[in-house]
């Protein structure tokens, strides 16, 4: 990775509210404070209405809050106008949910759009722009329209926009969410090389775990206007802390017990025989380790798998499985696995 080119972003206390007919006030953040160093990825996840895009859009400064402050390379966006803030936005890009390209321009009629509202000349923009295009793999469509790309080619042409002023920061409004899961997967990649080329700080808002999994190195997780939990994308991934972070990686494969078990699932043990349910979490160096195996075969222990995957977080493996033992060997089971570094839950009991 080059060294970072990108500005560090400082949420300070912010808050936000909204003044409603009738002298109402409604609150969309309170309290947030978060950091994100230059040259980092951070996945803002929450449901809709936790507060995300308001969060998103005082970045540039299209919302200013209410209380703290935001600061984009030690910059006070908020307090910011006039020229500071027209300087401050030329080092923030946005990628948008829809895209929002001119129809009647063509591929590089958008991306030279904001070079030609910052007034550069135009002898350096046709070199700027064809920079981009081949950056982000469209050189063969820089005379194509809008209506006749796909929607990740549409996106392609919206990030190499983002970046035409050469930005420090780049923003991402749920920009896959509109994309089938392939495309999605090709938009991630070329977000994770500008940002491995660039160095640039990447804020990206979401409502899937998955895309946060896939592109950042942290995320905060946000619900009713409030930061509840953030960290190292990976230590909140293999141990998550709150019950809205639980909600969200319940989505993510390998975390959600199958139908047939979860509706038969109760909190307290049978009076006889039975299994207990258990989510295994295997993290860090035993994280390919067979150690279900072992249980078997080294303490006679069975072992029913019920769902579950190993995956990769980064650069390290992730394992996640929901596993029923029997109630009487249950204690010693967990024991065993948890010797090993591995960390259990107990999730309630089946007859």
């Amino acid at each position: 990775m080059t060294e970072p080119n990108g500005a560090s972003i400082t949420f300070e206390n912010v808050g936000k509210a909204y003044s409603k007919s009738g002298g109402t006030t409604v609150t969309a953040l309170e309290g947030v404070s978060l950091a994100m160093e230059p040259g980092s990825i951070t996945g803002i996840i929450g449901r809709s209405g936790a507060g995300k895009s308001t969060l998103l859009r005082m970045v540039n400064g299209i919302e200013r809050p209410t209380t703290g402050a935001v600061l984009v390379g030690g910059q006070n966006v908020g307090a910011a106008k006039g020229s500071k803030l027209r300087a401050i936005r030329r080092d923030v890009g946005m990628i948008f949910q829809h895209f929002n390209l001119l129809a009647s321009r063509s591929v590089a009629g958008n991306i030279a759009l904001p070079l030609e509202i910052a007034g550069v000349p135009s002898s350096q923009i046709k070199p700027r722009v064809a920079d981009l295009i081949e950056r982000v793999g469209l050189s063969a469509h820089a005379t194509r329209y809008p209506a006749e790309l796909s929607g990740g080619q549409k996106q392609r042409v919206g990030i190499a926009r983002a970046l035409a002023t050469g930005p420090k920061v780049l923003l991402s409004d749920e920009a896959t969410s509109a994309l089938d899961p392939e495309t999605t997967q090709t938009v991630l990649s070329l977000l994770k090389d500008i940002n491995r080329e660039l160095g640039l700080t990447i804020l990206l808002i979401t409502h899937e775990m998955a895309v946060v999994r896939d592109i950042a190195s942290h995320v905060a997780v946000i619900d009713g206007g409030r930061i509840v939990e953030h960290g190292e994308t990976y230590d909140i991934f293999t141990a998550p802390q709150h019950a809205t972070t639980r909600s969200f990686l319940s989505g993510v494969t390998g975390v959600t017990l199958p139908a047939f078990v979860k509706d038969r699932l109760v909190p307290n043990a049978p009076a006889q025989g039975g299994e207990e349910v258990i989510r295994v979490t295997f993290a860090g160096q035993h994280a390919t380790d067979p150690m279900l195996a072992r249980l078997t075969q080294d303490m006679g222990i069975p072992v029913n798998i019920l769902a579950g995957a190993v995956e990769e977080i980064g650069t390290r493996p992730f394992g996640n499985l929901l596993v029923s033992l029997p109630v009487t060997k249950a204690a010693e089971a967990r024991s065993f696995l948890e010797s090993h570094g591995l960390m259990t839950e107990v999730l309630g009991y089946v007859g």
